[in-house]
This record gives C-alpha cells, sequence and structure tokens, in this order.
C-alpha cells in the first residue's frame, strides 16, 4: 500500500520517508539504553526487548521506503539530502545494536529476575521489581507501571549483602494507599540491606 501510493504520486515526499525511517531507528536506539519497561499481560518484558522489537520494526519500515522510492520515477531523493541518510542509520543502527546487545548481556551475566508484585494498587497502579546479583552483592530496582503498562525509569533502588534477593526470598512488604503505594525491601539480619530500600510507587495520578 505505502509503495502503491508513492508510485502514484500520493502521500509522503522522498525525504519525509527518509526522516521517518532515520526518526524509526533513532527510537529504538533510545530506547536500547533506556530504563524503560512494558508490561504485557502480567509479562514483564525489558527495555533491550522493547527496543529489539523496535529496531526490526524499524529496519522493515526502512526496507520498505527505500523499495518505495527507488520504484518511483518521478520521486528521488535529491543528492544533498542523501549524504546525510547513510551515516545517520549506520550511526542508529550501531547505537540500537549495541544497547541491546549491551542490556540482553547485562540480564545474563547478573541472573536478573523480573516480578510482578501483588496485589495491585489503586487505578491497576502495578509495582515491578528487577532483581540481580553479582559477585557478593544484590541490587533491586522498583518500577511503578500504570494504566499503559509502560515505566519509564525506575521509581527507586537499593543493595542487599552478599548477593541476596529479597522480594524472590519474600522478605519485602507492598503497602497501598488512596494516593500511591510503598515498597519496604527489610532483608535479613545476615543479608541485611546497604543502601535504600524504601521505595514510593507513583504511577501519576
Amino acid at each position: 500500500m505505502t509503495e502503491a501510493r508513492i508510485q502514484h504520486g500520493v502521500g509522503m515526499s522522498p525525504g519525509a520517508f527518509a526522516a521517518a525511517g532515520v526518526g524509526s531507528l533513532a527510537l529504538a536506539a533510545v530506547a536500547s539504553w533506556s530504563d524503560l519497561l512494558l508490561l504485557v499481560w502480567g509479562r514483564v518484558v525489558p527495555a533491550w526487548e522493547v527496543s529489539g522489537v523496535l529496531f526490526v520494526l524499524a529496519l522493515v519500515l526502512w526496507r520498505t521506503f527505500i523499495r518505495a522510492t527507488r520504484r518511483a520515477e518521478a520521486v528521488r531523493l535529491p543528492a544533498t539530502r542523501a549524504r546525510w541518510v547513510r551515516p545517520a542509520r549506520n550511526l542508529l543502527i550501531a547505537v540500537a545494536v549495541s544497547g541491546i546487545a549491551w542490556g540482553a548481556l547485562g540480564d545474563l551475566i547478573n541472573e536478573a529476575e523480573y516480578h510482578v508484585l501483588r496485589p495491585t494498587g489503586p487505578g491497576g497502579c502495578t509495582a515491578v521489581v528487577r532483581e540481580t546479583s553479582f559477585l557478593m552483592i544484590g541490587d533491586g530496582e522498583a518500577y511503578a507501571v500504570g494504566r499503559t503498562g509502560l515505566a519509564w525509569g525506575e521509581a527507586g533502588s537499593w543493595v542487599v549483602d552478599d548477593g541476596y534477593r529479597p522480594v524472590a526470598g519474600g522478605t519485602y512488604e507492598m503497602k497501598w494507599e488512596r494516593d500511591g503505594g510503598l515498597l519496604l525491601i527489610s532483608g535479613t539480619n545476615t543479608d541485611p540491606v546497604i543502601r535504600g530500600g524504601m521505595t514510593d510507587i507513583d504511577c501519576g495520578w
């Protein structure tokens, strides 16, 4: 449909198509290095998986744009404008791929575990926790996920001694009130919380 519209001279110009292609790659690149998190039907999708999907879609979109403009006889991308397209594309692809690889490697090496805490709060606000451990240190981050299923960055974090994972071990408490929630990480006597341990869960009501 997109290619047919271009061939008949209808729709976006080649410059606009190029900008859209670069924009889609830029979105994937930004997502790959962000702290966003997606919750879909109770399953946690980390940033690197989200950016991986966006990256594949961006490449498909880019290929469609290129094929469409090449097939259009009367519509060509000006040479002066074409100079920035290829370097920008290559740079964004490199940034996106490195960000996806870094995120996936981080989850693998640190044996990341994602937990969706129950019950949920008012308006469906949900607390999601990511726990990792490396050497003798355990790390955790909490995210507040609202109705959209998307969390833009962590709500709080903590560090626990000896690689202990409080949420997996059940040594935590999730309290909800009308205006938000409070996540309390307690740890144990032998594996105490070194830093953090109290996080406000606010979905922005």
